[in-house]
């Protein structure tokens, strides 16, 4: 699969946020996560805050495409979804560092949603992925 990724100067810079404006791909292979959350295998909810449960949900979205043979650098695009309440700045910056840290070559396009809740009341963001692989 080949990504080019597409920020121009017209535009924020949102490369300073850990995510690309747009993707343009060209493969043959799509994948859809479902949304992943700040859980573990064993279905317990990371200690810690926003910054923790970002990583795990970008973790669990890892192991998810592992399954498919495939990697982070195959990720074109997140839909991050923020529990109202954790909506800060701080929080933001959280999953910012999160997002620089984990998609280092190519980071993903994405959309940044603020919802009344997620399922369970612990449960700080959730994160879907789309997929491009060869």
């Amino acid at each position: 699969m080949s990504k080019k990724l597409i920020n121009p100067d017209a535009v924020f810079n949102s490369l300073q946020y850990g995510f690309s404006q747009a993707i343009e791909t060209q493969g043959s292979r799509q994948i859809f996560l479902s949304g992943q959350v700040g859980v573990d295998a064993n279905q317990r909810t990371v200690a810690g805050g926003m910054y923790e449960q970002t990583i795990q949900s970008i973790e669990n979205i890892k192991h998810v495409l592992k399954a498919a043979n495939g990697t982070l650098d195959d990720v074109v695009m997140l839909r991050i979804y923020i529990k109202q309440g954790a909506d800060s700045e701080e929080e933001q910056q959280a999953i910012s560092q999160a997002l620089k840290e984990k998609f280092t070559s190519t980071p993903p396009a994405s959309s940044w949603i603020i919802v009344t809740g997620l399922s369970l009341p612990e449960w700080l963001i959730e994160i879907e992925a789309h997929a491009v692989l060869n």
